[in-house]
């Protein structure tokens, strides 16, 4: 490469270090946002865009923990309405239709087919979906509507044919739930907001009369410690919730049930064309989803419940024959497990209802909840994806009032976000076209989307490139892992880093990968 193309050490290490700076030298936050996954993100958002200082901390990357392991739907949850939940589906399509207008280049819509192979499922999907339909109103994408076998086999050619009787055709909405984040990053730091990844929390402090006035913190690159003071703190942490709570009172009970829900990625060969499909009731009454998505099929999920959250989840042998079962029995070419791309799992943290009630995690509360402890601490835990905005609008409202901030109506219903600088990344390479050579031949990323992530994304690991600034990682894990020195090279000239930084990284980063591969 030619020796200008890396910029000067003051151009490549402002932006964090400035954003270091801030929190050495800012007096008081008006609120501290702990957790930068979807909550945490769209919480930070939504105070910055009402005028609030903003701080968001997290203490491994952006997404890094389940908001970038889901099963990549912005969906109303065709499913809830069996259970009579209409409340929580008007509210998720609302959601489901800002996400469409704010973040267009991120979220589109996807059609799904819902095969029939007994006599009654097609009428009894049918009128589910044309409850949903209604529901909807003008929040609808394409209507839903009856095929039969041929035109089902046209849509979905792989699909198991014998006995098959159609399907019902319906539409949804699909995302990349990491670059999603960090569209709301770059948002947030338009915004005024102030954003750290590689910053933990480890301690709330507190006022003379016991209430919440700011955190402790420390950056895991260098070990510096921070005394923050904020008028509110809002714990947004996700699966890790408890933990938090912990901190402001060691004795709080939990709230939180965490779920497990593991995927496949394989090749596009076993779900050709655009349509997914939804098998709406397995043998054991889960949901099954086989998704294309990035040009890579999505296979997913299961519902597993786990003792203690863990920041790198793994999916379990069983539930990934699960999965390789039921794409053997609803697919006509179906995978084996030297077939698998990829394997990953994420955590839901599910609110746990009381001890006396049915504790299947299939049957626990996928809705949010919002609370405050009696020291003011604010924490926001429970959802999805799709309602994030809302959460976050209702936590800055309750935050706001809780801290005593002067009360500012919410924009974020109708706030574009942010997504990457085409223009920008295009006049890069125009400038360097030896960044546009690719970094693995089965990938489609660039060096110029390693660079860009660094320089532009808060990259700081050779996990945070491959596995959430681009999705290597999850579309390939044996790929990202080859990948793995050209990106660490790349990385290290850009951070000042020295070749043990980057030998460092690649042996770091190829152990976590080979989790990510079919066990055995």
């Amino acid at each position: 490469m030619a020796n200008d193309f890396f910029p000067s050490q003051s151009q490549r290490m402002t932006l964090r270090q400035d954003r270091l700076a801030l929190l050495r030298e800012r007096a008081t936050w008006d609120l501290i946002v702990i957790g930068g996954g979807a909550t945490g993100l769209g919480t930070a958002v939504d105070a910055a865009s009402r005028g609030y200082k903003t701080l968001l901390l997290e203490a491994h990357d952006f997404a890094k923990g389940t908001s970038s392991r889901s099963t990549k739907l912005v969906h109303g949850g065709v499913r809830y309405l069996a259970q009579g939940r209409v409340g929580l589906v008007r509210e998720a399509l609302i959601e489901r239709k800002r996400l469409l207008r704010n973040a267009p280049r991120i979220v589109h819509p996807r059609s799904f087919l819902i095969p029939a192979y007994t006599r009654w499922e097609r009428p009894y999907y049918g009128l589910g979906l044309w409850l949903y339909d209604r529901l909807a109103g003008d929040l609808g994408l394409l209507p839903s509507r009856s095929l039969g076998r041929d035109e089902t086999l046209l849509n979905a050619p792989n699909l198991q044919p014998t006995n098959l009787r159609g399907a019902i055709f319906y539409q949804d909405a699909q995302f990349d739930d990491a670059r999603l984040a960090i569209a709301l990053l770059s948002t947030l730091d338009h915004l005024g907001g102030t954003a750290l990844n590689a910053i933990a929390v480890n301690g709330i402090r507190k006022n003379a009369g016991g209430q919440v006035a700011g955190v402790q913190a420390q950056d895991a690159e260098t070990g510096e410690t921070f005394e923050l003071s904020a008028r509110g703190v809002i714990n947004a942490t996700g699966v890790f919730a408890d933990a938090v709570r912990k901190l402001d009172q060691p004795q709080s009970a939990p709230m939180l049930a965490p779920s497990q829900g593991a995927h496949v990625v394989l090749d596009p060969c076993f779900l050709p064309g655009e349509t997914a499909i939804l098998i709406p009731r397995t043998d054991d009454g889960r949901v099954l989803f086989a998704i294309p998505w990035n040009d890579r099929v999505l296979l997913g999920t299961t519902d597993t419940p786990v003792k203690s959250p863990a920041i790198e989840p793994r999916a379990l042998p069983e539930e990934l024959s699960f999965l390789l079962y039921h794409a053997r029995r609803y697919l006509t070419v179906a995978p084996e497990p030297n077939d698998v791309l990829s394997v990953f799992a994420g955590l839901r943290p599910l609110i746990a209802p009381p001890k006396n009630r049915d504790q299947r995690t299939s049957r626990l509360s996928r809705e949010h909840a919002l609370l405050v402890s009696p020291s003011g601490l604010v924490t926001i835990t429970g959802g999805k994806w799709t309602t994030y905005r809302l959460m976050a609008e209702q936590t800055i409202d309750l935050a706001a009032r809780t801290a005593g901030l002067p009360t500012r109506p919410c924009v974020t219903a109708d706030l574009p976000l942010l997504d990457i600088d085409i223009l920008a990344r295009d006049r890069l390479l125009a400038e360097h076209p030896e960044l546009g050579s690719l970094i693995h031949p089965r990938l489609s990323y660039r060096s110029l989307d390693v660079v860009w992530a660094v320089r532009e994304e808060s990259a700081r690991t050779i996990e945070d490139v491959l596995a959430r600034r681009t999705r290597a990682l999850f579309l390939d894990a044996r790929a990202a892992m080859e990948a793995a020195p050209l990106v660490a090279s790349l990385m290290a000239r850009e951070l000042l880093r020295d070749d043990r930084w980057a030998d460092q990284q690649v042996s770091s980063f190829r152990q976590l990968a080979s989790g990510y591969l079919f066990p055995g």
